[in-house]
């Protein structure tokens, strides 16, 4: 296993694991409430190191083992920790592997570092979430809570119990939406979407495949839930890393 380490990052820590390979070497970027040890990060960096590949996975400010409290995160908090981990973790473009939450973060870093992205691989891209995903769905006595009290407390349907949702997350949500206008992107997308995810609808995975003008590929799952993360799923999630080499090149 790949050690643990720390990066000083604004205030706090972030926890990664870098793994040196082959470039372009993997970035993993996680979930909503997601950490580096989960199934899919897990199997990401396995495959990185059969194929020789660099990968680095860390944990957002206020996940897993890096420093702060969940409920301080919004989006450009945790974009911009996915920034400072790669800056100064990685070295040349990098293929960027992000799920639900991750994708979005994903994509707000292919905008602001696209020199460092040869290409991005989304699992059930939660692109605008807190948006169209949570706000838009929220009965009206939930929206007023957080708007008066600054904090609701969503049920999982994980087992890993309830998400905090800020006010604070919700209107920086806001100023990183990206659904509604074109997405220019210059390297190889593919995305993962389970048809029978709750969470993120494959319409909305097709919402933003179809905004990103660029090479895109979607891949759907007809019955594939949020986390993709069953052994066939994992084997799907590695051959689509497999044919994305090859598309970069490299």
């Amino acid at each position: 296993m790949t050690e643990l380490s720390y990066l000083r990052h604004g205030d706090g820590q972030l926890a990664y694991r870098r793994r040196d390979g082959k470039e372009p070497g993997i970035v993993w970027l996680g979930g909503f409430m997601s950490d580096m040890t989960g199934t899919k990060a897990q199997a990401v960096d396995a495959w990185a190191a059969r194929s020789g590949r660099a990968c680095l996975r860390f944990d957002y400010s206020g996940h897993g083992r890096s420093s702060g409290a969940f409920t301080d995160g919004t989006i450009s908090r945790w974009r911009d920790d996915a920034l400072a981990a790669i800056d100064a973790q990685s070295r040349g473009p990098q293929i960027l592997v992000g799920s639900s939450m991750g994708g979005w973060i994903a994509m707000l870093v292919a905008r602001l570092r696209p020199e460092r992205v040869a290409g991005i691989l989304l699992i059930a891209p939660a692109a605008d979430m807190t948006e169209a995903l949570m706000w838009q769905r929220m009965p009206e006595d939930v929206r007023r809570q957080i708007a008066e009290q600054g904090l609701w407390l969503r049920p999982s349907d994980y087992g890993d119990g309830p998400y905090p949702i800020t006010r604070a997350l919700i209107e920086d949500g806001r100023r990183n939406l990206i659904l509604g206008e074109a997405i220019a992107v210059s390297c190889p997308v593919r995305i993962l979407q389970g048809m029978a995810d709750p969470d993120v609808p494959w319409q909305h995975a097709m919402k933003l495949a179809a905004a990103i003008d660029g090479d895109v590929v979607t891949t759907l799952v007809k019955n594939g839930d949020h986390r993709l993360s069953t052994p066939p799923d994992i084997r799907l999630l590695e051959r689509t890393l497999d044919a994305l080499i090859e598309d970069v090149g490299s």
